[in-house]
């Protein structure tokens, strides 16, 4: 109701309101704090991982390097607040279906993997999220099994 009147103030007096790029209701913003969460849960943050998570960002949801860094930005904030999974999970659930949910558990194995290897501590992360995402254990494993494939996959050279 606030907001409302706050805008219609605003346009009546010919001032203009600044675009927020990424409201706290964002599905992209939700995501990149988990995955902030996910990079960041091992206690080492490479430079790797920063440069897999930027383009994971980028590539996923269709971003500018500006915009891409607007959104880690935030969302490196928005991870540093968090007090549970919760907050990030409940905003995935009302704006995506059961394939993006999906995504979103792919997505946080992929920055999971980026320094080479699933952490203990990394591999619970994606489980709980993914639990409060609705994405079983079977799917949530045959996830996991896909993206380490991948990644190991990408060691190797092809012939």
């Amino acid at each position: 109701m606030f907001r409302a009147l706050s805008d219609f103030i605003t346009e009546i007096t010919g001032g203009e309101r600044e675009v927020v790029a990424f409201a706290d209701s964002d599905y992209r913003l939700a995501a990149a704090a988990l995955l902030v969460h996910v990079m960041s849960i091992d206690g080492a943050v490479t430079a790797e991982e920063q440069a897999i998570l930027k383009d994971i960002l980028a590539r996923r949801f269709d971003l500018s390097p500006e915009d891409t860094e607007a959104l880690l930005d935030l969302a490196i904030a928005k991870d540093a607040e968090a007090v549970d999974l919760y907050a990030f999970t409940s905003v995935l659930n009302r704006a995506l279906d059961d394939e993006g949910r999906r995504r979103i558990v792919e997505m946080m194995f992929e920055v999971a993997y980026a320094d080479g290897g699933l952490s203990e501590f990394e591999d619970n992360l994606v489980w709980r999220a993914a639990e409060l995402l609705n994405v079983g254990s079977r799917e949530r494993t045959r996830i996991r099994r896909e993206v380490r494939d991948e990644t190991e996959g990408d060691g190797e050279q092809q012939d």
